[in-house]
C-alpha cells in the first residue's frame, strides 16, 4: 500500500494552480528553436531524439499521447532571464541547450540502469537498440554545445563555458552514482548520506542550477545574480532527487509507471535507505541483513524497515531543507518579483509531483 507523498511532504497547494500554465508558456517559447535544432541532426539520430523527447513514435509519426516531460529546465532558464529583468526570449538558446543535455543524460542513464520504460513507453535503447541509443545521446550532447556556441551576443563565450563545466559535473555525478553500486551497504566503505547528497548535487542539481544561471547570464544579469540563481537551482536539484527517491520506493505505480518498492528490488543506494542504515537500532540492522541477502521478495519488509529506521522522515527533511535553502537564495538576490515568485511556485510543484 502506498502513502500520499503530498501529505508526507506537507507541501502548500495554493501556488500550484498556475504552474502548468507557466510550464506551457515557457515550452511554447522554447519549442520552435528546440525543434529546429533537432531538425538539423542526421535523420536517424533526429528520429531517435524526437522519440526521446516525446514528439514522435518509433515509426516517425507524431505521438500525441506521449509525454514530453515537465520542461522544468527550460522553464527555469526563461524565468532566470525574467528574474534578472530581461525578456524571457533572451534565455531561449540556453533553454534549448539544457533541454538537449537533459535528454542526453536520460537516454544514457536508461542504458546504464537497464530501464526499459520511461514516461510510460519503451526507452530509446529498448526501442532502437543500445548502439543506436548511445549514438543518439552523443548527438544530443554535441548539439547542446553547438547550438549555444552559435548564438550571437556578448555573453555566448561565458554561457558555453558554464554549460561545459556543468556537463563535466553531470558526468562526475553519474560516475559516482555507478561506483556507489559496488560499495558495501555497511562498514567503513559504505556510502554515507552526505556522499549521496554531493553526488545528487552534481548529477541532478548542477543542470538545474545551470538552467537558471544561463537564463540570467544571457539576459545580462550581474555575476552575483547569476551565482544566486545557480545555487538556488542546485538546492532545487537535491530536493528533486530526494522526492525522486521517495517515489522510487513508495510512489504509486499507476502514476510513476514503475513497480512499488522498485528501487529496493533493484538494490539502489538511495537517500532513504542510506539514512536508515546510518541510524542506530534494530530496524537498521535488520535492513542491512535483508539488503545483503539480495532477496527481491523482501522488498516490502525492507520498505517498512526503512520507514521504521527513520529513512523516509530523513528524506522528507532533506527535501524541505533544500527547498528552504533555494528560497533563501531567491529572496536574498535582486530579482524581479513576478519571476522570483514563479520560481518559488515551481519549487513547490516539484516537491508536490507524483511522478
Amino acid at each position: 500500500m502506498t502513502t500520499s507523498l503530498t501529505a508526507t511532504l506537507d507541501v502548500p497547494q495554493a501556488p500550484l494552480r498556475d504552474v502548468p500554465a507557466l510550464l506551457g508558456r515557457c515550452r511554447a517559447l522554447v519549442r520552435p528553436r528546440l525543434a529546429a535544432a533537432i531538425g538539423g541532426l542526421h535523420p536517424w539520430t533526429g528520429e531517435m531524439s524526437a522519440y526521446a523527447l516525446g514528439w514522435r513514435d518509433v515509426d516517425g509519426t507524431p505521438d500525441p499521447d506521449a509525454s514530453e516531460g515537465k520542461g522544468v529546465r527550460q522553464t527555469l532558464a526563461v524565468l532566470g532571464a525574467e528574474a534578472a529583468g530581461a525578456d524571457g526570449r533572451a534565455a531561449v538558446p540556453g533553454a534549448v541547450a539544457v533541454e538537449l543535455v537533459h535528454a542526453f543524460s536520460l537516454l544514457h542513464d536508461d542504458i546504464m540502469d537497464g530501464d526499459v520504460l520511461r514516461r510510460q513507453r519503451e526507452t530509446v535503447w529498448k526501442a532502437y537498440g543500445t548502439g543506436p541509443a548511445v549514438l543518439a545521446g552523443d548527438a544530443l550532447f554535441a548539439l547542446a554545445v553547438q547550438s549555444l556556441a552559435e548564438t550571437p551576443g556578448p555573453h555566448t563565450g561565458e554561457a558555453v563555458r558554464r554549460l561545459c563545466a556543468t556537463l563535466t559535473e553531470l558526468v562526475e555525478g553519474q560516475a559516482e552514482d555507478l561506483l556507489f553500486e559496488s560499495r558495501p551497504w555497511t562498514g567503513p566503505d559504505a556510502v554515507l548520506p552526505e556522499q549521496y547528497r554531493a553526488m545528487a548535487e552534481r548529477k541532478t542539481g548542477a543542470l538545474l542550477g545551470c538552467a537558471a544561471a544561463l537564463g540570467a547570464l544571457l539576459g545580462g544579469a550581474p555575476a552575483e545574480t547569476v551565482a544566486a540563481l545557480d545555487l538556488a537551482g542546485r538546492h532545487m536539484g537535491v530536493a528533486f532527487q530526494a522526492v525522486d527517491d521517495l517515489l522510487g520506493i513508495w510512489g504509486d505505480p499507476a502514476v510513476t509507471g514503475k513497480p512499488v518498492h522498485g528501487d529496493l528490488r533493484r538494490r539502489k543506494k538511495t537517500y532513504p535507505v542510506l539514512a536508515a542504515l546510518s541510524a542506530e537500532g534494530p530496524a537498521s540492522r535488520e535492513l542491512a541483513a535483508l539488503l545483503e541477502a539480495a532477496d527481491e521478495d523482501a522488498a516490502p519488509r525492507a520498505a517498512a524497515l526503512v520507514e521504521e529506521a527513520g529513512g523516509r522522515a530523513a528524506t522528507v527533511a532533506e527535501a524541505h531543507h533544500h527547498l528552504d535553502a533555494a528560497r533563501t537564495c531567491l529572496r536574498e538576490a535582486p530579482l524581479t518579483e513576478p519571476a522570483a515568485l514563479s520560481i518559488e511556485s515551481l519549487l513547490d510543484f516539484l516537491l508536490h509531483r507524483a511522478s
